[in-house]
């Protein structure tokens, strides 16, 4: 491929069997590996044709259950989903590279995390949120080819090694997590992942992750703590002076050289003006030096959806926040055009979208980009 324009985007999915793909059934990765190998799911149906749409040279997939035969679970979906036309437009699409890899989510922890009295290994006692390991997983798809030996991730990498990290207490005061669990528990809730992709030789890093939600705890804001340092974790990586504590899976220390062109792409579950994330974590993200966010990605739907919110059109999902972002770096990229995926009523493809159950509850954000150099 020789274009020296491409599209990149992420999208969560929603492709996780508990709360979405079998309403009702007890969740486990194999729910989704049928469906994908039926090939005739509504709402998996959709979500293709939302990515036959947008056509995409780059997609990160949030909330795809981790299966570990990736011919159950990448080669499937392409298969039986991307590469046949879900449109009467017949528009399909194809990704000869991907990486799909581990997460937190669902990994039992050995500990009562959510301290109340019960160890269930699952659920808020698991290392990422998650009733069974792999839900709520990443995948990458990629038209370009992927430098896995040079793939970094920091899935094990531990909380309390962040310096200032927002450690969480009781309300007597207590650490919340024990000394144990503390010493062992990860930052990450799925995994924070760098992919360098080789785009006509020139090397576009990835930066991906999908921090928890910043809610579903109490008072002692657990999950908005995370999700401020998990966020913050990507600020750090991208500044030299601060990026010596951090460590990889393989056990290589720092963050990414100053002279990369990157994409930071996810669903980060945070805003700077809007939702219950701390607002620095995110906001430092946008004002750091190297990323260029002088624009912002927006739909007439998501502006019909919440005509009363200054923010409306900027909207990523349907519960009225953007928390989905493609963040590129100002070195190596000029932004060509940017989007939400998110028709408005009347207008075309709008029944993908009409409800949080015809897709997903979130909407695909691209940015198309120029390289330059």
């Amino acid at each position: 491929m020789a274009s020296d324009q491409i599209t990149v985007a992420t999208f969560n999915v929603s492709m996780e069997s508990e709360n979405y793909l079998a309403r009702g059934v007890a969740g486990s990765p194999q729910v989704l590996s049928t469906l994908l190998a039926e090939g005739q799911h509504p709402q998996i149906k959709n979500v293709a044709a939302i990515i036959q749409q947008t056509q995409p040279d780059i997609l990160l997939l949030n909330e795809f259950d981790y299966i570990e035969d990736p011919a159950a679970g990448v080669e499937l979906f392409i298969r039986n989903y991307l590469n046949k036309a879900q449109s009467a437009d017949g528009k399909t699409i194809d990704y000869p590279y991907f990486y799909y890899s581990t997460v937190n989510t669902g990994q039992p922890s050995g500990f009562d995390l959510d301290n109340d009295g019960q160890l269930t290994n699952k659920g808020a006692d698991a290392w990422g949120f998650g009733q069974y390991p792999g839900q709520y997983g990443m995948m990458l798809l990629s038209k370009y080819p992927i430098n896995t030996s040079k793939i970094r991730t920091f899935q094990y990498f531990k909380w309390k090694d962040m310096p200032g990290a927002l450690q969480t207490a009781k309300t007597d005061g207590s650490p919340w997590y024990s000394a144990d669990a503390w010493q062992l528990m990860p930052l990450s809730s799925k995994s924070h992942w760098d992919v360098p992709v080789l785009v006509n030789k020139k090397s576009v890093h990835l930066l991906i992750s999908h921090p928890t939600p910043p809610v579903f705890d109490g008072e002692e804001d657990r999950n908005g703590k995370r999700n401020h340092d998990e966020v913050r974790f990507w600020t750090d990586y991208l500044s030299p002076e601060k990026a010596g504590y951090i460590y990889d899976d393989r056990g290589q220390k720092g963050g990414l050289a100053e002279e990369k062109r990157f994409v930071v792409l996810g669903d980060l579950n945070s805003s700077p003006v809007e939702g219950n994330a701390y607002k620095e974590g995110i906001g430092n993200l946008l004002m750091h030096p190297r990323v260029n966010s002088s624009f912002t990605p927006q739909s007439t739907g998501g502006k019909a959806h919440s005509p009363d919110s200054p923010y409306g059109a900027t909207h990523t999902a349907g519960w009225r926040m953007r928390a989905d972002y493609v963040l590129p770096s100002k070195a190596g990229f000029r932004v060509v055009s940017s989007g939400v995926f998110w028709p408005a009523k009347g207008q075309p493809f709008y029944e993908l979208v009409a409800d949080r159950a015809a897709s997903s509850d979130h909407r695909m954000v691209w940015v198309k980009l120029k390289l330059t150099k």
